[in-house]
């Protein structure tokens, strides 16, 4: 197969995708819902889409083609509030964050679908392991060249992204005492990572056509890497966040993504290289174990910072930039979350450390999606 031409989109564009939680309101575990939700959902007219994922636990949704992260909320919020509705119905609920705390992954369904049982097949145990929830975020680029550029110079950021949206510390009832366990099981994947370093549309086509010739990989869904080009949305795929506990929380990653694309591409601030990676997955790990507290290499100098420092410089830096694209509320959340050393991990650990349920977490966090206050007594 050969690689699709990159489609034209509007530079600086905006797409979100979050895979959320599926929970009885019983005792908060997963619950094989996801099928009777997309039924009623289908009767709703809604911006964008909501589909199907791995498992029947899980259902992902997304927003049409968006110019800011308040359009972004703006839909994700009507689609939040229709499938609230709609798991009322159901006597579910549903909820945000990267991993379900205590739920056992022999227990999943994979659900019936055609490329989902493909996967099951070659992947084994590890496609019920995929009973993750990480948000996508997609951003709009002018031709194939930018994409590339822009692709590589934003991989400096993914310590950024992964600590500012980190909501993963528990696993099957454990802490983890990483901050975003959730990526650990995406790293178990074959073709999971970085993308090959090429700048240019046309040194990509060779390394896919090399892929395509080995028979690994069929089609770009093959590929499982932390950014990757989707060339018939004209966009690079952002997908190392973990899905945030609010629709706020998600949008504002938007934001931040659509301000440092924004200074990408006007100012070109510097060219990416090869040795940008040589820190990668050093910086990936830090960000993973330990969230806004980790330390950050820059790959350019060697110097190492406290990664949240390294954040608040970075939000200094693009500023301008976020202004001209509707971002700087954006921002003014992240940089608060930053300065607070706050995130949705510390959330969870917190809520722990009072309830000492993490049934009882997970009700809250069901709460806090659905935008009341996470103490609010149970209906």
């Amino acid at each position: 197969m050969s690689l699709e031409a990159f489609q034209k989109s509007e530079a600086l564009s905006l797409g979100v995708e979050l895979e959320l939680q599926l929970v009885n309101t019983h005792d908060f575990d997963l619950a094989p819902y996801a099928e009777d939700m997309l039924r009623m959902m289908t009767k709703i007219p809604l911006p964008g889409a909501v589909v199907p994922e791995m498992t029947s636990s899980m259902i992902e949704i997304s927003t049409g083609v968006c110019h800011s992260s308040a359009e972004v909320l703006g839909q994700l919020s009507q689609i939040r509030d229709a499938l609230v509705k709609c798991a009322d119905k159901l006597n579910i609920a549903v909820v945000g964050g990267g991993t379900h705390p205590f739920q056992q992954w022999h227990e999943r369904r994979i659900y019936d679908k055609p490329r989902f049982r493909e996967l099951s097949e070659l992947y084994g145990y590890l496609s019920k392991q995929f009973t993750i929830f990480g948000q996508h975020v997609h951003v709009g680029c002018p031709d194939a060249d930018t994409a590339l550029l822009t692709l590589h110079r934003m991989s400096r950021y993914i310590p950024h992204f992964i600590a500012l949206s980190a909501s993963s510390p528990y696993v099957q009832g454990q802490d983890t005492a990483f901050d975003s366990a959730r990526l650990n099981s995406v790293f178990a994947f074959p073709l999971s990572g970085r993308a090959p370093f090429a700048l240019t549309w046309d040194e990509f086509t060779v390394f896919f056509n090399k892929m395509t010739h080995t028979g690994v990989v069929k089609s770009m869904k093959d590929f499982y890497w932390d950014i990757r080009p989707k060339p018939e949305f004209g966009t690079i795929e952002i997908r190392v966040f973990d899905t945030p506990l609010t629709v706020e929380r998600a949008s504002a990653l938007a934001g931040f993504v659509q301000a440092l694309a924004a200074w990408f591409m006007r100012e070109q601030p510097f060219m990416p290289a090869e040795d940008d990676y040589l820190v990668y997955t050093y910086n990936r790990f830090q960000a993973c174990r330990f969230g806004l507290d980790a330390v950050y290499v820059d790959p350019a100098t060697g110097s190492h910072m406290p990664l949240r420092e390294h954040i608040l410089m970075t939000m200094r830096q693009i500023e301008g930039h976020a202004a001209m694209v509707g971002a700087s509320s954006a921002i003014h959340l992240l940089r608060r979350s930053v300065e607070q050393a706050d995130n949705d991990s510390r959330w969870l650990r917190e809520r722990q450390g009072e309830e000492r349920l993490l049934a009882e977490v997970i009700r809250q966090a069901a709460q806090r999606f659905r935008g009341e206050p996470a103490h609010a007594q149970r209906n």
